[in-house]
């Protein structure tokens, strides 16, 4: 059996280690952070990230708004969900019973990549009826046959048990994270997100969460609802993002019936990370624009 990421081993170098609280519900015990005051964000990561994708964003944010920010199911330090359980509206479900155990109802959510389906999702199935931002959101079913490969593909790589300590075996022998997540993603992000990128591809555990997520998730079932969703939503998108394309989020728009979009120039699928400050201010304008309350 594969070691789980150990809070005080890998967890020494997470950023904004003093806002991390492990929170138990349903079984499941969450790795959550949160900082600042004012209305609640609710922060949602992409497949395969942590919390610590948001280290340079969420002090930013908590200046107006109490910000959570949870590692999402089977990810990084967040254990005791089933593998079987990472459908995308069983982990918005999860994620909804998390807020009700927190006592939180969040007046805005923002999530990345994943993180945005996640959050349409909640909207659509938990009556979250507040602004949403989607940070080089996937939310576009691959083309053709490939949105019925694709998650076959991944189904079949996470029933194998040896699949997820290949890949982080690769990984750690390569010692080359640096240069996956410049090809993964188009993105150059700073050495303390890569040490943490570094901890989580190299373990089988987190790996194997990832690929579960993967296996399970069904967007094209998404895509037929989300002509019901009545939220305002911002997508943020890059126009070097090496995972999904800008034309993908511009198709997306169109599926929405109140979405607007921006575009990010010269950057890649982590921009978020690597310019917070701008993600951070396209944020705060819509918060704004909604006419969400600021503290």
């Amino acid at each position: 059996m594969s070691r789980a990421l150990d809070w005080n081993r890998e967890g020494l170098i997470w950023p904004h280690r003093e806002a991390s609280e492990f929170v138990t519900t349903g079984g499941a015990r969450w790795h959550v952070q949160r900082m600042g005051s004012g209305p609640q964000l609710l922060l949602l990561h992409g497949t395969g990230a942590s919390v610590h994708s948001w280290r340079g964003l969420m002090p930013l944010l908590a200046e107006n708004f109490e910000v959570i920010a949870p590692d999402l199911p089977l990810h990084a330090f967040t254990t005791g969900h089933p593998p079987e359980a990472m459908s995308l509206p069983t982990m918005a479900r999860a994620i909804a019973d998390l807020n009700a155990t927190l006592g939180i109802a969040p007046d805005l959510i923002v999530g990345h990549s994943a993180g945005a389906a996640l959050a349409l999702q909640l909207a659509l199935d938990h009556s979250y009826s507040g602004p949403i931002v989607g940070l080089n959101s996937s939310l576009r079913p691959f083309p053709g046959p490939a949105s019925q490969i694709f998650p076959a593909v991944a189904k079949l790589l996470f029933v194998n048990p040896l699949v997820p300590r290949i890949f982080s075996g690769a990984a750690a022998l390569s010692g080359d994270t640096d240069r996956f997540i410049r090809r993964a993603t188009g993105s150059e992000i700073e050495a303390e997100g890569m040490a943490c990128y570094e901890k989580l591809l190299t373990n089988p555990r987190h790996t194997k969460g990832a690929l579960a997520m993967m296996a399970n998730w069904d967007l094209p079932t998404l895509r037929t609802r989300m002509h019901d969703v009545g939220n305002a939503v911002l997508l943020v998108h890059s126009d070097k993002d090496a995972a999904i394309p800008l034309s993908w989020a511009e198709e997306a728009q169109g599926w929405l019936p109140d979405a607007r979009l921006a575009v990010l120039h010269g950057l890649g699928h982590l921009a978020h990370e690597e310019v917070p400050d701008r993600a951070a201010a396209l944020i705060e304008e819509f918060a704004a624009s909604t006419a969400m309350a600021r503290s």
